[in-house]
Protein backbone atom coordinates (compact mmCIF):
# COMPACT_ATOMS: atom_id res chain seq x y z
CA UNK A 1 0.00 0.00 0.00
CA UNK A 2 2.86 2.38 0.81
CA UNK A 3 4.44 1.63 -2.57
CA UNK A 4 1.13 2.38 -4.36
CA UNK A 5 0.72 5.66 -2.48
CA UNK A 6 4.33 6.61 -3.24
CA UNK A 7 3.81 5.97 -6.95
CA UNK A 8 0.57 7.96 -7.00
CA UNK A 9 2.28 10.88 -5.24
CA UNK A 10 4.31 11.56 -8.38
CA UNK A 11 2.41 13.00 -11.30
CA UNK A 12 2.20 10.72 -14.33
CA UNK A 13 2.93 12.66 -17.53
CA UNK A 14 2.96 9.81 -20.04
CA UNK A 15 0.62 6.96 -19.01
CA UNK A 16 1.61 4.70 -21.94
CA UNK A 17 5.37 4.83 -22.42
CA UNK A 18 8.43 2.64 -22.93
CA UNK A 19 12.10 2.53 -22.06
CA UNK A 20 14.59 1.02 -24.51
CA UNK A 21 17.97 -0.44 -23.59
CA UNK A 22 19.90 -0.54 -26.87
CA UNK A 23 22.88 -2.89 -27.33
CA UNK A 24 24.92 -3.74 -30.46
CA UNK A 25 22.97 -6.97 -31.02
CA UNK A 26 19.72 -6.47 -29.13
CA UNK A 27 17.16 -4.06 -27.73
CA UNK A 28 15.38 -4.64 -24.42
CA UNK A 29 12.07 -2.80 -24.19
CA UNK A 30 9.92 -2.21 -21.11
CA UNK A 31 6.40 -0.81 -21.42
CA UNK A 32 4.69 0.82 -18.43
CA UNK A 33 0.93 1.37 -18.59
CA UNK A 34 -1.63 2.79 -16.20
CA UNK A 35 -4.37 0.19 -15.81
CA UNK A 36 -8.05 1.24 -15.36
CA UNK A 37 -7.77 0.56 -11.62
CA UNK A 38 -4.72 2.82 -11.37
CA UNK A 39 -2.17 0.04 -11.06
CA UNK A 40 0.99 0.05 -13.14
CA UNK A 41 1.27 -2.70 -15.73
CA UNK A 42 4.78 -3.73 -16.75
CA UNK A 43 5.60 -5.59 -19.97
CA UNK A 44 9.14 -6.41 -21.07
CA UNK A 45 10.56 -8.11 -24.16
CA UNK A 46 13.88 -8.41 -26.00
CA UNK A 47 14.39 -7.95 -29.73
CA UNK A 48 17.33 -8.43 -32.09
CA UNK A 49 19.13 -5.58 -33.81
CA UNK A 50 18.34 -6.58 -37.40
CA UNK A 51 15.80 -4.48 -39.28
CA UNK A 52 13.03 -7.09 -39.18
CA UNK A 53 13.45 -7.37 -35.40
CA UNK A 54 13.30 -3.61 -34.93
CA UNK A 55 10.12 -3.53 -37.00
CA UNK A 56 8.70 -6.17 -34.64
CA UNK A 57 9.70 -3.92 -31.76
CA UNK A 58 7.66 -1.10 -33.30
CA UNK A 59 4.66 -3.38 -33.76
CA UNK A 60 4.99 -4.62 -30.18
CA UNK A 61 5.03 -1.07 -28.81
CA UNK A 62 2.02 -0.13 -30.95
CA UNK A 63 0.12 -3.15 -29.61
CA UNK A 64 0.20 -1.44 -26.21
CA UNK A 65 -0.67 1.96 -27.70
CA UNK A 66 2.64 3.40 -26.50
CA UNK A 67 2.98 7.10 -27.24
CA UNK A 68 6.48 7.92 -25.94
CA UNK A 69 9.74 5.96 -25.74
CA UNK A 70 13.15 6.84 -24.33
CA UNK A 71 16.61 5.48 -25.08
CA UNK A 72 20.18 6.34 -24.17
CA UNK A 73 22.60 7.88 -26.68
CA UNK A 74 25.05 4.96 -26.68
CA UNK A 75 27.57 5.15 -29.52
CA UNK A 76 25.82 4.83 -32.87
CA UNK A 77 23.62 1.89 -31.85
CA UNK A 78 20.61 4.10 -31.12
CA UNK A 79 20.53 5.55 -34.66
CA UNK A 80 18.91 2.64 -36.57
CA UNK A 81 16.37 2.22 -33.77
CA UNK A 82 15.53 5.92 -33.95
CA UNK A 83 15.33 5.91 -37.74
CA UNK A 84 12.79 3.05 -37.77
CA UNK A 85 10.63 4.27 -34.87
CA UNK A 86 10.66 8.06 -35.14
CA UNK A 87 7.59 8.20 -37.39
CA UNK A 88 5.53 6.05 -35.02
CA UNK A 89 6.30 7.37 -31.54
CA UNK A 90 7.52 10.44 -29.71
CA UNK A 91 11.12 9.46 -29.03
CA UNK A 92 13.49 10.91 -26.44
CA UNK A 93 17.25 10.49 -26.69
CA UNK A 94 18.80 10.87 -23.25
CA UNK A 95 22.40 11.60 -22.34
CA UNK A 96 24.00 8.87 -20.21
CA UNK A 97 25.42 11.38 -17.72
CA UNK A 98 21.97 12.87 -17.17
CA UNK A 99 20.57 9.42 -16.37
CA UNK A 100 23.33 8.75 -13.84
CA UNK A 101 22.51 11.97 -11.99
CA UNK A 102 18.83 11.15 -11.51
CA UNK A 103 18.43 9.76 -7.95
CA UNK A 104 16.14 7.02 -6.69
CA UNK A 105 17.00 4.02 -8.82
CA UNK A 106 16.56 0.62 -7.19
CA UNK A 107 19.14 -2.08 -7.75
CA UNK A 108 16.60 -4.63 -9.02
CA UNK A 109 15.20 -2.32 -11.74
CA UNK A 110 16.49 -2.93 -15.28
CA UNK A 111 17.87 -0.12 -17.43
CA UNK A 112 14.87 -0.13 -19.77
CA UNK A 113 12.35 -0.08 -16.90
CA UNK A 114 14.23 2.72 -15.15
CA UNK A 115 14.08 4.84 -18.31
CA UNK A 116 10.41 4.07 -18.78
CA UNK A 117 9.65 5.05 -15.17
CA UNK A 118 11.53 8.34 -15.47
CA UNK A 119 9.83 9.05 -18.78
CA UNK A 120 6.43 8.23 -17.27
CA UNK A 121 6.92 10.97 -14.68
CA UNK A 122 8.47 13.49 -17.07
CA UNK A 123 11.89 13.36 -15.40
CA UNK A 124 14.00 12.92 -18.54
CA UNK A 125 15.73 15.74 -20.37
CA UNK A 126 15.88 14.93 -24.07
CA UNK A 127 18.91 15.68 -26.23
CA UNK A 128 18.32 17.51 -29.49
CA UNK A 129 18.06 15.21 -32.51
CA UNK A 130 17.84 16.99 -35.88
CA UNK A 131 15.19 16.06 -38.42
CA UNK A 132 16.03 13.21 -40.79
CA UNK A 133 17.11 15.41 -43.78
CA UNK A 134 19.49 17.35 -41.54
CA UNK A 135 20.88 14.13 -40.01
CA UNK A 136 21.51 12.70 -43.47
CA UNK A 137 23.23 15.90 -44.58
CA UNK A 138 25.41 15.85 -41.46
CA UNK A 139 26.41 12.24 -42.14
CA UNK A 140 27.30 13.13 -45.73
CA UNK A 141 29.39 16.13 -44.68
CA UNK A 142 31.08 14.08 -41.93
CA UNK A 143 31.85 11.29 -44.39
CA UNK A 144 33.29 13.73 -46.94
CA UNK A 145 35.44 15.43 -44.30
CA UNK A 146 36.75 12.06 -43.17
CA UNK A 147 37.52 11.10 -46.77
CA UNK A 148 39.41 14.36 -47.38
CA UNK A 149 41.41 13.84 -44.18
CA UNK A 150 42.31 10.25 -45.16
CA UNK A 151 43.41 11.35 -48.64
CA UNK A 152 45.65 14.04 -47.12
CA UNK A 153 47.11 11.49 -44.69
CA UNK A 154 47.85 9.02 -47.49
CA UNK A 155 49.51 11.74 -49.56
CA UNK A 156 51.73 12.63 -46.62
CA UNK A 157 52.66 8.98 -46.11
CA UNK A 158 53.47 8.59 -49.80
CA UNK A 159 55.62 11.71 -49.73
CA UNK A 160 57.50 10.37 -46.71
CA UNK A 161 58.20 7.05 -48.46
CA UNK A 162 59.50 8.87 -51.54
CA UNK A 163 61.74 11.11 -49.44
CA UNK A 164 63.20 8.05 -47.73
CA UNK A 165 64.13 6.73 -51.18
CA UNK A 166 65.53 10.18 -52.12
CA UNK A 167 62.91 10.55 -54.85
CA UNK A 168 62.07 14.26 -55.10
CA UNK A 169 59.02 14.01 -57.31
CA UNK A 170 57.06 16.29 -55.00
CA UNK A 171 59.62 19.08 -55.54
CA UNK A 172 58.90 19.15 -59.26
CA UNK A 173 55.29 17.96 -59.59
CA UNK A 174 52.79 20.05 -57.67
CA UNK A 175 50.52 17.02 -57.22
CA UNK A 176 52.18 13.65 -56.59
CA UNK A 177 48.84 11.92 -57.08
CA UNK A 178 48.13 13.52 -60.45
CA UNK A 179 47.88 11.44 -63.63
CA UNK A 180 51.49 11.97 -64.73
CA UNK A 181 52.97 11.48 -61.26
CA UNK A 182 50.99 8.29 -60.63
CA UNK A 183 52.15 6.77 -63.95
CA UNK A 184 55.75 7.56 -63.01
CA UNK A 185 55.32 5.99 -59.59
CA UNK A 186 53.80 2.88 -61.15
CA UNK A 187 56.85 2.67 -63.41
CA UNK A 188 59.13 2.99 -60.40
CA UNK A 189 57.34 0.17 -58.63
CA UNK A 190 57.62 -2.01 -61.74
CA UNK A 191 61.38 -1.38 -61.72
CA UNK A 192 61.61 -1.51 -65.50
CA UNK A 193 62.23 2.10 -66.55
CA UNK A 194 65.10 4.57 -66.27
CA UNK A 195 64.51 8.04 -64.78
CA UNK A 196 64.61 9.51 -68.29
CA UNK A 197 62.01 7.02 -69.55
CA UNK A 198 59.81 7.76 -66.56
CA UNK A 199 60.06 11.48 -67.23
CA UNK A 200 58.71 10.85 -70.72
CA UNK A 201 55.42 9.87 -69.11
CA UNK A 202 54.80 13.51 -68.23
CA UNK A 203 51.73 15.05 -69.81
CA UNK A 204 50.70 18.57 -70.73
CA UNK A 205 52.70 21.36 -69.08
CA UNK A 206 54.63 18.80 -67.06
CA UNK A 207 56.57 17.85 -70.22
CA UNK A 208 58.50 21.10 -69.99
CA UNK A 209 59.97 19.78 -66.74
CA UNK A 210 61.33 16.49 -68.11
CA UNK A 211 64.99 17.20 -67.19
CA UNK A 212 64.03 18.10 -63.60
CA UNK A 213 61.73 15.08 -63.40
CA UNK A 214 64.53 12.75 -64.51
CA UNK A 215 66.73 14.14 -61.73
CA UNK A 216 63.96 13.86 -59.16
CA UNK A 217 63.19 10.24 -60.08
CA UNK A 218 66.78 9.04 -59.76
CA UNK A 219 66.39 7.68 -56.26
CA UNK A 220 67.12 4.36 -54.63
CA UNK A 221 64.12 2.10 -54.33
CA UNK A 222 64.31 -0.97 -52.11
CA UNK A 223 61.81 -3.74 -51.20
CA UNK A 224 61.49 -2.19 -47.73
CA UNK A 225 62.08 1.46 -46.98
CA UNK A 226 62.33 2.54 -43.36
Amino acid sequence: MEKRESEEAMQVIHPRCAGLDVHPDSVVATVLLIAPDGAVERHQQSFGAFTDELLKLGDWLKSYAVTHAAMESTGAYWKPVWNLLEDQFRLLLVNAQHLKRVPGRKTDVSDSEWRADLLRHGLLRASFVPARPQRELRELVRHRSGYVDRVAQLKNELQEVLECANIKLGRVASNITGVSALEMLEGLLAGEATPEALAELARGRMRSKKPQLAQALAGRMAPTIG
